[in-house]
This record gives structure tokens, sequence and C-alpha cells, in this order.
């Protein structure tokens, strides 16, 4: 049996022996070839179903590196256009050139963001990254809370900051996080849940 912790997000493997949204998640990505056709621009499963936090609503977020937006449009196109709520957004994020591209297969909403930026080094792979440490250091109530703040609305950072009682930006403040060494963070959790009791 796989520890929670060591988890190579940078494949999707992992989710063949995960829960069953996991693995229909899974299962639809390698039906779907979404990986293979996205290998070129380092393609990496974020958000929520990786993390066992996801939602009935939940979109499979895929986040790519890409440099030749025109030509990674059109290989998108050429293999979804036809997939239901299809459609592609070009805009600025935080001051950075991304593409966003939305469709539906098989029920499952899928999202794929794109930016000139390293897969690893987007703000969606280390806001997941810092969210799944935090979780392995959590016991079953406290994730079961989380995952009721999901439930009843709130985005994935804002119900981390809810949980964790964190000011500021939710957004801005898990990424400073995310620099974190292990020490530091369990002190910080061990804190802010002694508070709690």
């Amino acid at each position: 049996m796989r520890e929670e912790s060591e988890i190579d997000f940078e494949y999707i493997d992992y989710l063949a022996q995960g829960n069953s949204r996991q693995v229909e998640v899974y299962q639809l990505l390698i039906k779907m070839n979404v990986m293979e056709i996205l290998r070129d621009f380092d393609p990496i499963l974020v958000g929520t179903i990786p993390i066992d936090i996801d939602i009935l609503e939940s979109d499979i977020d895929i986040i790519c590196e890409v440099h030749d937006f025109k030509g990674f449009k059109k290989l998108v196109e050429s293999h979804f256009h036809l997939a239901s709520d299809f459609k592609i957004l070009s805009e600025m994020v935080n001051g950075i050139q991304s593409i966003t591209i939305n469709f539906k297969i098989d029920d499952w909403p899928i999202e794929i963001f794109a930016q000139a930026i390293p897969t690893i080094h987007q703000n969606g792979y280390k806001h997941m990254k810092i969210e799944h440490q935090i979780l392995n250091l959590l016991d079953e109530d406290e994730k079961k809370y989380i995952r009721h703040l999901r439930a009843n609305g709130l985005k994935t950072e804002p119900a981390f900051a809810t949980f964790l009682e964190i000011e500021g930006d939710p957004y801005q403040e898990l990424l400073k996080m995310y620099d974190w060494d292990d020490v530091r963070l369990r002190e910080f959790l061990s804190i802010r849940i002694a508070n709690k009791k």
C-alpha cells in the first residue's frame, strides 16, 4: 500500500489505486488519451481530485507549459472541439499570458490551463502540493471539515485558509507556505489546530 506522501503527481498512475472518483478520472484520461495528447507540454493533473477533497462539481484540472499558444490551441481544438461546452479563453492571469480551455467528456468538466512557465512552478501545482502536505498532517475529522467547507461553497484555497484561520489573500498565503520546510509547517499546524480544541 502506497503512502499518501509518496505520490508523484507528475504522473497519473496513482489515481488507479485511489478512490472511486480518482479511478474514474484515471480511466477517462486514459480512454481519451488526454495526457498523451498533451505530453509535449508537461501536463500535470492538479486541483482537488488528486488530493481527495473534490466535490461533485469539481473539474478535472490539467496544467501545461506552453510557449506557442497558437499551436497549442490548434492541437487541443483538433482533438476536443467536438466535446460539449468547448471553449477557449486567452487572458492575463497575475500578469502572465495564459490560456484556459474548457470542455466536457462523459459529464466530467475538464479545464486545461496553460502558461509559459514549467508546470511544477505554476501556482496550481504549488497550491496542490502544499494542500497535500497539510492534509497529510491532519486527522480524518479535520479533513472532513475542509471537505464540508468545500461542499458549502468555498473554493479550495479559501477553505484551507478558513480552517487554518489564515488572514489575507488565501491564494498568496498558501503560496508562501509552499516554501516552508516540514518543521515550520508542522509547528504552524500544531498551533492552529491546538487553538481549535
